[in-house]
């Protein structure tokens, strides 16, 4: 009584294809899958948002006025862009 047979799947499958029709299942189906390809799209759009927000931020931390920067950060900052030989 636990667990239902792969007999009692089909028969429950052939129910609800007679009950609803193959057109309106296929129908629902189609509806499911653009929904879930939807969903998908949108988790990779606020993901790819974050990145590029991040980014930006991060960039925009690096940007700092010269006039707010003393002689030895400067030199610092100077020697390390600079390529070691």
């Amino acid at each position: 009584m636990g667990s239902l047979s792969i007999w009692h799947w089909l028969i429950v499958l052939v129910v609800v294809a007679l009950v609803f029709g193959t057109k309106k299942l296929r129908n629902v189906g189609e509806d499911l899958g653009t929904a879930v390809k939807g969903f998908k799209k949108g988790l990779g759009d606020a993901e790819e948002e974050s990145t590029v927000t991040k980014k930006a931020a991060a960039e925009e931390a690096k940007a700092v006025p010269v006039n707010q920067v003393s002689d030895a950060e400067f030199t610092e900052i100077k020697d390390k862009d600079k390529p070691s030989a």
